[in-house]
């Protein structure tokens, strides 16, 4: 049933319903509503995805064969960021990613094959260079910054005279790094970040040397044999970065040979089309996507699905937590799904874009909802408030943030959770483009030449729109995500009709509108997009309302640990952070965090459970930094209890959670809730208190009943009694206890029994390392101790 209620105002209804008919062609009619008095002809429809159909003509949309896009990423310096995502920027150009080369050795020009015309030097020939120059490029761009953009320019035009002439650009270095039975092969995987670089110069600068330059590489990579083409291991996995480079040139020349390519890519990468390839934490953020970038090719949906699909089970196997991401503190390992596991900064960044990319090809909601998931709650707390300094781990739960190392607990050992701008060497560069590649993504060209909101932040775009592409200026006033309302005030030199689309975030079930000051009647929409056909005038005032009630998550394959949502943002205890010295120089020093108060609590929930949150704002101007325990303009007031026996473990790290409902005799206390994303220490997924017979008491843990002669730093002791076997030597995938790197020694390992009890084996596997020479043969010794027998 379709219905309207008809302004007062006189309207033309023959020549609106013409409109409204040619905007819907080819899609399913959901709801529809007519706005109201002084609204002038504004129509409000839902649609679950926009319709590529209906064409995006001013802007280089998928041509023919490719799937029609739902959407279309507009140029580089299209959106401008305003407010707190400015600061973001502008704190980005001024810390370590604007003068990373004050402190990277990768960027040293001494011998740097990147900055050679002819490629040739022995130093940075690999991802550093392209991973920074990615987003330092970017951030030039959208900050107009005179001296950042000469310094890209710097580093992109011995790249451009660094082609030969059979095709190949970048370091030679990189010709000959894969050993393979046919000799030594390319490694093009540094230069799929590089045409990244280049592609956002373009768009910028309009310069043509990059398309001859990419023609003539993709030409260079069709021509090599299918058998030398992307061997494992990086280069296999991320390929669908290159098919994405294939598309964009493909949109700009139309030639036929290059869809030759994509499917040579597609036939050559890992199979993320039959589920996930490698459980590598960035690999996983940024190869989940590929099935769904092939999609645009082959046309299949299951493709697209697939992409979907991989998400979900990366999250169902290990990331039952909050802030859009999984515990991969280098891989996954099976066991370690525990809050208290981390994600690199690297896999924020590319699990941003990868939902950007997907949000673009498919014009679904939910991939913009998972990208402000992690921009929002993830990456925030991956640096320091003022931007200069990072560190290579981030969990959702993690009350320590020193230079001790923390494996096994975590997979990767070493100062991994040490706020330095001189380390982390692959996130250190890589995330340079978060925060301007979320910019460019907020407005995008839609259909039936209109303009898409995409992602919420204080902004700005300038783009054509209309029959005759006239060109038009949105500016987008708002506070989200720490607010609900969204101003968007329309710049156009005279009037001008086009489609406006407004996602709706799945969260979100009432949103509501108001054009000129006047209501809309919304029509009902589910993680979809709310569509405003109309023509625009100067001055016109779209008011987007987006509430935000308390939502509460059950993670119950974390012992049914509870995590505190309110519209994009989950909330965080707040912890006061003691931020120390630790290394490095007085202008670019690192850090360590330390709490300053209690942060073992659990919720006690009221009933309904939604009801025991209040909501309070602190004063804000908008532009500061929200990003911060102290300056977070929102937080909840809850009741709590602490848990007395939930503590540190040995490695430092939060002990992992036990099961929910718990027991506490301690008395209930109030505590503030600030977003995760101002929290470097937070508590965001949290035990659940309980009052009846089902809740049970906190179990401290023993220490292990096993001492050992030695102990490799990255191995555990307990790891001898956790009844999980490996597969085989190489198997790095459990816990183990090695006496790694002792050598031609006798070493030992004693368990404690409490009581006499009958061992019948010990097995002791071998680890095999590759040095030559024969293993040695083990041998099991009784110690002699009083009851042996």
């Amino acid at each position: 049933m379709i219905g309207w209620s008809v302004s007062t105002q006189r309207v033309s209804l023959g020549a609106t319903l013409a409109l409204l008919i040619a905007g819907i062609s080819g899609m399913a009619l959901g709801s529809l509503a007519w706005g109201g008095e002084g609204s002038g002809e504004a129509i409000v429809r839902a649609v679950k995805t926009p319709d590529g159909a209906l064409g995006i003509r001013h802007y280089p949309a998928n041509r023919p064969p490719l799937t029609p896009s739902p959407l279309c990423k507009l140029p580089v310096g299209a959106v401008h960021a305003h407010g707190w995502l400015k600061t973001q920027l502008e704190l980005e150009a001024d810390g370590f990613v604007g003068r990373l080369h004050e402190v990277s050795r990768f960027l040293d020009p001494e011998g740097n094959a990147w900055l050679s015309p002819t490629g040739e030097g022995e130093k940075s020939h690999w991802e550093e260079v392209p991973y920074w120059l990615k987003g330092y490029g970017d951030l030039a761009y959208l900050l107009e910054r005179p001296e950042m953009i000469a310094e890209a320019k710097r580093w992109i035009e011995p790249v451009i005279q660094s082609q030969r002439e059979d095709g190949y650009f970048g370091p030679r270095r990189n010709l000959t790094v894969i050993d393979s039975p046919r000799g030594p092969k390319p490694d093009v995987w540094p230069n799929m970040v590089m045409l990244n670089v280049l592609q956002s110069y373009h768009e910028y600068t309009g310069d043509p040397r990059v398309i001859d330059l990419m023609r003539r590489y993709f030409r260079w990579e069709l021509e090599l044999p299918e058998e030398d083409f992307l061997l494992p291991f990086w280069q296999n996995q991320r390929a669908s970065d290159n098919l994405a480079s294939v598309y964009w040139l493909y949109n700009r020349t139309g030639e036929a040979w290059l869809l030759e390519l994509g499917e040579k890519i597609f036939r050559r990468m890992a199979r993320w089309d039959r589920g996930v390839a490698n459980w590598h934490g960035v690999n996983m953020a940024q190869c989940f996507r590929g099935p769904g970038i092939f999609y645009q090719q082959k046309g299949d949906s299951a493709l697209l699905e697939r992409a979907w699909l991989n998400y979900e089970e990366m999250r169902r196997e290990y990331g039952q937590v909050p802030g859009g991401l999984y515990g991969a503190d280098e891989n996954c390992r099976p066991g370690y799904t525990d809050p208290r596991q981390a994600a690199e900064t690297c896999a924020m960044v590319e699990m941003m874009l990868s939902c950007e990319l997907l949000a673009g090809l498919s014009g679904q909601v939910r991939w913009a909802d998972v990208c402000e998931d992690v921009a929002f709650n993830s990456l925030p707390a991956s640096m320091t408030p003022d931007l200069k300094a990072l560190r290579y781990l981030t969990s959702p739960n993690l009350v320590v943030s020193d230079a001790k190392s923390k494996s096994p607990g975590v997979q990767n050992g070493g100062p991994m959770f040490c706020m330095d701008p001189y380390d982390h060497r692959c996130c250190q560069h890589n995330v340079s483009h978060g925060w301007p590649y979320f910019t460019e993504h907020l407005w995008m060209a839609a259909p039936g030449d209109g303009l898409a909101a995409v992602l919420y932040a204080p902004s700005e775009v300038r783009a054509k729109v209309g029959t005759d592409g006239r060109e038009v200026l949105i500016t987008e006033a708002t506070r989200y995500p720490f607010d609900e309302a969204i101003v968007l005030k329309v710049g156009a030199e005279s009037p001008v009709a086009f489609p406006l689309y407004l996602r709706i975030p799945a969260w979100c079930s009432s949103p509501a509108l108001r054009l000129n000051g006047q209501t809309l009647q919304t029509p009902a929409v589910a993680e979809g997009w709310l569509v405003l056909e109309r023509t625009w005038r100067n001055g016109d005032e779209l008011q987007l309302s987006l509430p935000m009630p308390i939502r509460l998550r059950v993670w119950e394959a974390n012992h049914n640990s509870v995590s505190v949502d309110r519209g994009p943002l989950t909330f965080s205890l707040s912890i006061a952070e003691r931020y120390v010295k630790y290394d490095r120089t007085e202008e670019w020093p690192s850090w360590e965090i330390y709490p300053a108060t209690d942060w073992n609590y659990g919720l006690v929930l009221s009933d309904p459970p939604e009801s025991g949150f209040e909501v309070g704002r602190r004063d804000w101007d908008g532009s500061g930094q929200p990003f911060t325990t102290e300056a977070a303009p929102v937080v909840l007031k809850t009741k709590v209890r602490k848990i007395p026996q939930w503590k540190l473990d040995r490695h430092g790290l939060v002990a992992p959670l036990q099961p929910s409902p718990v027991r506490s005799d301690e008395p209930t206390e109030e505590v503030t809730l600030i977003p995760m994303g101002c929290a470097r220490l937070r508590i965001s997924a949290f035990p659940m208190i309980g009052f009846g017979p089902e809740a049970v008491p906190w179990q401290e843990p023993k220490a292990p009943p096993i001492e050992a002669s030695h102990c490799f730093e990255g191995d555990s002791l307990e790891a001898v009694a956790d009844g999980k076997l490996p597969r085989s030597s190489g198997d790095q995938n459990l816990p183990r206890f090695t006496w790694w790197p002792q050598k031609g020694s006798w070493e030992w390992i004693t368990y404690r029994l409490n009581e006499p009890k009958q061992v019948s084996a010990v097995e002791v596997f071998l680890v095999r390392r590759y040095e030559r020479g024969r293993l040695p043969r083990p041998r099991v010794v009784p110690r002699a101790v009083v009851g042996w027998k």
